[in-house]
């Protein structure tokens, strides 16, 4: 246990003599007693604190706990600016015992916890937290990680509070709720206006105000609106103490510079907590229409953004020993974008589900569990296609209905929809998506794959260019070039579905159905041995492809759709893909 006196230089400055009275009075009647009734020692002081150890960490926690309300007792009735009040901290771990000192990593975290304290509280380390939760009558407040000074790595930090209904206990709750900061949480700093141009700063402006909106549509975000963002504008400023005021994890900062006849926008992604760079990235574009271009470019900006920022939230959250349900659905969404293999997709609906154990409510988890089910049962993954199907349908309908202006929810209901033939209803339900959501480059994606259902394949290459307008770098373009393929190989355009399927596999080689869509239009065209190699490269990911399963698994009865599917079954015969 490591403790101090909050302010106690400027008490000492104020009134020297009075504050060493009233300190000496508080170690001895309050200090002293606590320690002592627990079985602990006071190793030494430090002027205004002290450092003791326990034979537990229950009875440590239990002496903060008597010592903060004892003390509380005794300064009653002093005035505010005049009251003394201890910041306690405890870890516990091994220590080196001299006779005079103990020494160690465990002692640092201890009093580097007391420094993070509330005047007045207790604050706690995960190892103590463990050791005392549910033996100690007593609120824990989580405060998540925390970097403290000179410890190497985050600390899960928990406030303890008196088990009291009272006014007082109430604020303190309320106050420190407030301290945690919403996990993808972030705030967009004025873009810089490189040039120094007046004439341009509406459209930096603009930049600044339109990316803090778009990323607001992001699942599980929380953005400082722009009004507050826009207050420190102009001005020198440290990131970590802005992290701080504004209670976020993440900064977003950039800088616009435009010549004649280019715009060259420059962002990076700041840990808050750490001052740290996560990411960055240039944009430079011709001027042509500016304020397309400037749609494009926070277009582009926010699908990037989303990706990293969840797979931020999910390294977080790993070195959590008890994650959080949102915690989980980040871990289950990094799964998600890592590919669609039984590797990835297992583990995400794991966590997806571990979520919503602890909390049965958050509709993020659900959607995340509906992807999954979507996934395998859309891509001929798994011969339980319809209940896999029927499942993803019934969890979405479930989380809509609480979330009914979930963007995404809508984008997987919509493909849930086309996937079991009701393509022109997929159709409606991805473009509410894009009416909650303008970037949401999967939407675009989904009505090409829709278009293709209905038999209106020389529309998919649109749908699905415009997808990559807006996110040519996304997680999932490997998979939005695959049905321009489909959609091509429909057309009988085989060479154009060659190249379509090739730039799918040179972004990701783990997507199996495109292995199989490779081989048929390869073998079509009479390229029979690199046909066989490439079925044989998607049976090596998913050997149990049948032609059948993906014959049963047709996802629309439109004529014209399923006369163009017999032409890939032939070729996929060809190829030496097993009939099933």
């Amino acid at each position: 246990m490591a403790a101090d006196v909050a302010g106690y230089s400027r008490l000492m400055h104020d009134d020297e003599e009075t504050t060493h009275t009233r300190l000496s009075v508080l170690l001895a009647d309050a200090v002293a007693p606590a320690i002592a009734d627990h079985g602990g020692r006071i190793v030494k002081n430090t002027g205004d604190g002290f450092l003791a150890e326990f034979p537990s960490a229950v009875e440590a926690v239990r002496s903060a706990l008597q010592l903060q309300a004892r003390t509380n007792e005794l300064t009653i009735g002093d005035a505010e600016d005049r009251r003394i009040a201890f910041r306690i901290g405890i870890n516990v771990g091994d220590v080196i015992v001299e006779p005079n000192d103990i020494f160690g990593d465990s002692v640092n975290i201890a009093a580097r916890l007391e420094g993070i304290a509330e005047p007045g509280l207790t604050c706690i380390s995960l190892s103590a937290y463990e050791q005392v939760h549910g033996k100690v009558s007593a609120y824990f407040v989580d405060l998540g990680e925390q970097d403290l000074k000179n410890i190497p790595r985050p600390v899960r930090v928990y406030a303890v509070l008196p088990k009291k209904d009272d006014p007082v206990t109430h604020a303190w709750r309320t106050k420190l709720d407030a301290r945690t900061s919403p996990h993808l949480s972030i705030v967009v700093l004025p873009f810089d206006n490189l040039g120094g141009d007046p004439a341009q700063d509406y459209f930096v402006d603009g930049v600044t105000e339109n990316l803090t909106t778009d990323l607001s549509s992001i699942s599980g975000s929380f953005v400082i609106g722009r009004h507050t963002a826009f207050t420190f504008k102009g001005k020198a400023i440290d990131l970590k103490q802005i992290g701080r005021e504004l209670n976020v994890n993440y900064v977003l900062e950039g800088s616009v510079q435009r010549s004649n006849d280019r715009v060259r926008v420059n962002v990076q992604l700041v840990d808050a907590r750490t001052g740290t760079h996560l990411w960055a990235d240039r944009f430079d574009k011709p001027v042509v229409a500016l304020f397309d271009m400037q749609d494009e470019i926070v277009s582009r900006l926010a699908n990037q953004l989303q990706a990293r920022l969840t797979a931020e939230e999910a390294r977080r959250s790993e070195r959590s020993l008890h994650p959080s349900s949102m915690e989980l659905y980040f871990q289950g969404r990094a799964l998600l974008n890592m590919g669609w293999l039984d590797q990835y997709l297992v583990p995400a609906r794991n966590n997806f589900e571990r979520a919503l154990i602890i909390d049965p409510k958050n509709v993020e988890a659900m959607v995340g569990t509906a992807i999954v089910d979507a996934i395998m049962g859309a891509n001929w993954m798994n011969e339980h296609r319809v209940a896999l199907l029927a499942r993803a349908e019934a969890t979405l309908m479930d989380a809509l209905y609480r979330a009914p202006n979930h963007g995404f929810a809508h984008m997987v209901l919509g493909a849930v929809l086309a996937a079991t033939k009701r393509a022109a209803q997929g159709i409606a339900e991805c473009e509410r998506a894009l009416a909650l959501d303008r970037n949401m480059a999967e939407a675009h994606a989904q009505i090409g794959l829709a278009k293709h259902l209905l038999g209106l394949s020389g529309e998919t290459e649109g749908h699905i260019s415009e997808a990559l307008r807006l996110s040519p770098r996304d997680i999932f373009a490997h998979r939005w070039c695959l049905l321009a393929g489909l959609a091509k190989l429909a057309l009988n355009n085989d060479e154009e579905a060659l190249g379509w399927f090739n730039r799918s596999i040179e972004i990701s080689r783990n997507q199996p159905f495109v292995h199989f869509s490779l081989a048929a239009a390869l073998a079509l065209r009479g390229s029979l041995d690199d046909a066989r190699a490439a079925a044989r490269a998607g049976l090596t990911i998913v050997p149990s492809f049948t032609i059948r399963r993906f014959r049963d698994g047709a996802q629309s009865d439109n004529p014209v759709y399923l006369a163009a599917r017999e032409r890939v079954y032939e070729g996929m015969r060809l190829a030496g893909v097993p009939e099933g």
